[in-house]
């Protein structure tokens, strides 16, 4: 169970969002033999409670209610459907600074980060809400005489969501309020870091008057709670956002029940700067891009590579500004936060050691921080070379790594030569390189001369081995759908 008065404490003025039991068909529901799952604070180490830990049956049982109220959820109509998700849309910004907060404290980022990020999920909530009224019949030109031809879309059916710490609500309402807006019922699994922002969605869903059983929050270890999911039949869709290798492995899951599956797993960008970019720009957007979450995003730049003719320049102003960065604890609103956990703070140092040891230079940084053990310096690597492990892996912490290049072929086999293709960041102002990149780029997403491109109308996703399908947009909804064909002869 939690404290209040540790909520109370750091600025949470409705406790009743602090939540330490699953929420399954419209109850707050324990684990069996009151089994929990200890949460603590990034920052200091500190227990903030326990939540429920559910067991296989009872996740099974979310299946079962997630079933039960299908029937009704698909048939409500929906413009019913778009004014609760409203309802839930309206409570998020009512709650947001105490969402912010429970956020901080079990994930650890930066308070403004945090306060951006329910914003940002909450946007989802909203644009599900309008998009739940648009699926409509589409009429298809008749290839048969005397036939009438239609396409339908309906709902898949029950849709299981697994969801990071790293963005603990903004991938919970990206996934949900799509599926839901196509009329399907939930069975939610958050990380079980950082469960308290999604248990607080679910206070706040219930509180919209969205029907018991439609969304379904389930706690506990993600082994015994997700892998019966998988091979439930009933679970029409799954949708992951996490590791490359965590997704491969529910692949192999699902392919027993031919679930349909969206998939967004790692990263690995690409940051490549151009001579005659903007440098001041190709710098200020290349520390966002490399140390928002404190390098914990799937976006995060992990390769920075720069024309050699500026190479000397973009490196000593990057370091300038990397610097300039400030370290500390999320209510204090830093620029960079604890990391998650060991494992992410231990990838760091093992990513810094290998590059220097392959012949990289250390500019700034590069251990752990007084603050605390998770914490550790934002750092920059110069000169790195391409047989590195940080540029070949997912990095997922505040470090950078930069090396020159001095062709555009060059840089373009080097960053296509990775098995990830989420995003790419490019920086420059000739217009038809600016065109043949993007071409060449092989990354479902490419950002030019900026940093942030997401949001709730944008289909979210990557190609090869960053994951299937996409998340936002319209598209986002008609992943929770199917399209039926209807051939209709009236005599």
């Amino acid at each position: 169970m939690s404290d209040s008065a540790i909520w109370t404490r750091n600025g949470i003025t409705d406790t009743r969002l602090v939540r330490s039991f699953a929420y399954v068909n419209g109850k707050w529901v324990g684990g069996d033999h009151t089994a929990t799952l200890p949460v603590t604070n990034p920052a200091d180490g500190r227990a903030l409670g326990d939540v429920a830990s559910l067991s296989a049956d009872q996740a099974h049982a979310a299946v079962d209610a997630a079933e039960a109220a299908f029937q009704m959820w698909s048939l409500t109509l929906p413009q019913d459907r778009s004014v609760l998700l409203r309802r839930w849309f309206d409570l998020m910004i009512e709650h947001r600074e105490d969402l912010a907060r429970i956020m901080v404290l079990e994930q650890g980022k930066p308070l403004s980060e945090a306060r951006g990020e329910i914003s940002y999920a909450a946007s989802f909530v909203e644009y599900y809400a309008e998009e739940a009224k648009r699926p409509n019949i589409e009429g298809v030109t008749s290839h048969l005489p005397d036939a009438e031809v239609e396409l339908w879309l309906e709902p898949v059916g029950v849709a299981a969501l697994i969801t990071p710490w790293n963005f603990p609500a903004a991938m919970l309402t990206r996934k949900a309020a799509a599926a839901m807006a196509a009329g399907c019922t939930v069975v939610a699994h958050p990380s079980s870091e950082t469960p308290y922002s999604a248990l607080a969605l679910a206070e706040l869903a219930e509180r919209a008057g969205i029907p018991a059983g439609v969304f379904n929050v389930v706690t506990g270890r993600a082994a015994t709670v997700v892998e019966p999911w998988t091979q439930d039949a009933r679970v029409r869709v799954l949708s992951f956002t996490g590791s490359t290798n965590i997704g491969q492995l529910l692949y192999r899951q699902c392919a027993g029940t031919v679930k349909k599956l969206v998939l967004e797993l790692g990263g690995h960008a690409p940051v490549i700067v151009f001579k005659n970019a903007d440098l001041e720009t190709a710098v200020t957007e290349s520390i966002k891009a490399k140390f928002a979450t404190s390098g914990q995003d799937c976006l995060g730049a992990n390769r920075i590579y720069v024309e050699r003719p500026v190479y000397d320049a973009f490196c000593r102003r990057f370091v300038e500004q990397t610097q300039k960065l400030t370290l500390g604890r999320g209510m204090d609103d830093p620029d960079i936060g604890p990391l998650m956990n060991e494992n992410a703070v231990r990838k760091q140092e093992e990513h810094v050691s290998d590059a220097l040891t392959h012949g990289a230079t250390l500019a700034c940084g590069g251990q752990r921080d007084d603050l605390g053990p998770l914490f550790y310096q934002p750092t920059v690597l110069i000169d790195v070379p391409d047989d590195a492990a940080i540029m070949r892996d997912e990095t997922f912490g505040p470090v950078a790594a930069i090396a020159p290049f001095d062709t555009e072929e060059e840089v373009v086999a080097r960053a296509n030569g990775t098995e990830y293709g989420l995003i790419a960041y490019l920086h420059c102002h000739d217009p038809r390189r600016i065109y043949r990149m993007t071409r060449a780029l092989q990354f479902g997403m490419v950002a030019v001369n900026r940093t942030k491109v997401t949001g709730a109308p944008i289909p979210f996703g990557g190609v090869k081995q960053s994951g299937l399908g996409r998340e936002g947009a319209r598209r986002g909804m008609e992943e929770f759908m199917e399209i039926k064909y209807v051939c209709r002869d009236w005599a």
